[in-house]
């Protein structure tokens, strides 16, 4: 796992540092300065994804995140028309649409 800190986004909470600490630091301000690299043995994935997680400013992020293993549904057939489906008061009856 690798992980990336933007600081310009940074707000100072330290929930980081209290959840990971050796990867988290806080400044004099009071703000988070990543420690090493951003690398992060899978030993200590779960504290570290914990704080980036718990940031409420979402200043963490992990550098080439999985792919979720469920494939996405394939798009409709290229020569369906999207207009179909589009919800108007002349089709409102079909949709359940109440004044």
């Amino acid at each position: 796992m690798q992980i990336r800190l933007d600081r310009t986004v940074c707000d100072g909470f330290g929930l980081c540092a209290k959840h990971a600490p050796a990867y988290f630091s806080l400044d004099d301000w009071g703000y988070t300065n990543l420690v090493g690299t951003g690398a992060v043995p899978e030993q200590d994935h779960d504290a570290v994804m914990r704080a980036l997680l718990d940031c409420p400013v979402h200043a963490i992020t992990e550098i080439g995140e999985r792919r979720p293993e469920v494939a996405h549904p394939s798009p409709g057939s290229v020569d369906e028309d999207p207009a179909e489906h589009l919800k108007t008061e002349s089709n409102e009856a079909q949709w359940g649409f109440t004044r």
